[in-house]
């Protein structure tokens, strides 16, 4: 058989052999890929598991971080929720990520805190003053 005997591929999702879709097209089959898998399934035969997901506690201490810069309780919110985000995606055993953002969170939560520390005491003590005359 040479190459110019060999048939066309079949169009995704028809039911042809291999990547797209398996014998038995979309709805039945065996086959991954772009149309139907296995039963009603789609995108897939049995097996494999879902995406990681990412946590929420991660999402809102990264939100309420850089929210800290602008109001300063909520800095104390982003510590709370980047320690429980780290926590959280440390005992999920894979399901969950987002590590990466709850430390983002605490770390900008922390310095956010400080920031914020410094700028009342300056105005405690009557340093924190500012005045936005141009003239001389």
């Amino acid at each position: 058989m040479s190459y110019s005997d060999t048939p066309p591929p079949p169009p995704p999702g028809s039911g042809g052999p291999g990547g797209y879709g398996g014998p038995g097209g979309p709805g039945g089959g065996y086959g991954g890929g772009y149309g139907g898998g296995y039963g009603d399934y789609p995108g897939g035969g049995y097996g494999g598991y879902a995406q990681p997901q990412t946590s929420k506690k991660a999402i809102w201490a990264l939100v309420t971080g850089i929210l800290g810069f602008c109001c300063g309780p909520s800095a104390i919110v982003a510590i709370v929720l980047g320690v429980m985000g780290k926590r959280d995606v440390a005992a999920s055993n894979g399901s969950l990520k987002g590590a990466g953002m709850a430390q983002a969170g605490l770390i900008l939560g922390i310095v956010a805190l400080v920031l914020s520390l410094i700028y009342y005491l300056l105005l405690a003590t009557g340093h924190g003053s500012f005045s936005f005359n141009t003239s001389p």
